[in-house]
């Protein structure tokens, strides 16, 4: 399916949406494993705090901002300027606000849409020529759990999760024949400041730590998905084949507790 990567020496690292949580851990560990890393967020002092002392000029700080498509496209132009191609370009960038149907928002819905599936629509419209261009290289993105089936509390988030799947599906279909590697990563709690506002209990809650080792042990295999914790994961896979009419009943059922 993909090429696997289990030696991350040298491999140059696009990351967007690298100055906290996950990105910002993935970040850390690929410096210390030797990969060269572009490291984007709208944040600057964020992505400093992740480059700290710069790795011997492995650490690129793009700052940009993944709804802001002029933005995006600068970055990417910088970053080719400096590297001759990419290895690796993952989509981290996310925003989420718990919402219930009588707390719906149009503006914040707008606001969720355009960073968690416009803002990688833009993304690969900047990274997929060069890859094709390369005629190697993976490009990856962070979507969710959420995005399996509908949940409580996620009536905007869990959509445009489900629909950032559906789109690396549909990339992997084009791309994958032509040497390109497409992934998914579909995380189930991780303790980042997005989660902090939940105010339900989180089972088998990671650190952004845990969660980045286990982002690239997932690459190095060679499976479309990353996911996990698998013993949240695989629960969640289950209930979304069920029938509407017994997910909806156990769903609830948890959801009251």
């Amino acid at each position: 399916m993909n090429a696997r990567i289990d030696d991350w020496s040298g491999k140059r690292v696009w990351l967007l949406g690298a100055s906290s949580g996950i990105g910002a851990a993935l970040g850390t560990l690929l410096l210390a494993r030797g990969a060269r890393v572009a490291l984007s967020a709208r944040k600057a002092a964020g992505l400093a705090a992740v480059a700290g002392d710069g790795h011997g000029g492995r650490a690129l700080l793009l700052p940009c901002d993944a709804a802001d498509e002029a933005s995006l496209h600068a970055a990417c132009d910088r970053l080719l300027a400096t590297w001759d191609g990419i290895d690796l370009a993952l989509y981290l960038a996310g925003d989420y606000q718990p919402t219930r149907a009588w707390q719906l928002d149009t503006a914040r819905a707008r606001q969720m849409i355009a960073v968690n599936f416009g803002g990688a629509v833009s993304f690969a419209a900047c990274v997929v020529p060069q890859l094709l261009q390369q005629g190697s290289g993976q490009i990856a993105f962070v979507a969710s759990v959420a995005g399996y089936r509908g949940l409580p509390k996620a009536l905007i988030y869990g959509p445009t999760k489900a629909a950032l799947i559906n789109f690396a599906e549909a990339l992997y279909l084009d791309l994958q024949p032509k040497g390109i590697g497409v992934r998914v990563i579909n995380p189930g709690f991780v303790a980042t400041p997005l989660t902090s506002q939940n105010d339900f209990a989180m089972p088998a809650l990671l650190t952004p730590e845990q969660a980045a080792r286990a982002t690239l042990a997932g690459f190095a295999g060679s499976a479309f998905e990353i996911h996990y914790p698998k013993r949240f994961t695989w629960l969640l896979k289950l209930l979304a084949h069920l029938p509407y009419r017994i997910y909806f009943a156990l769903i609830r059922r948890f959801a009251d507790r």
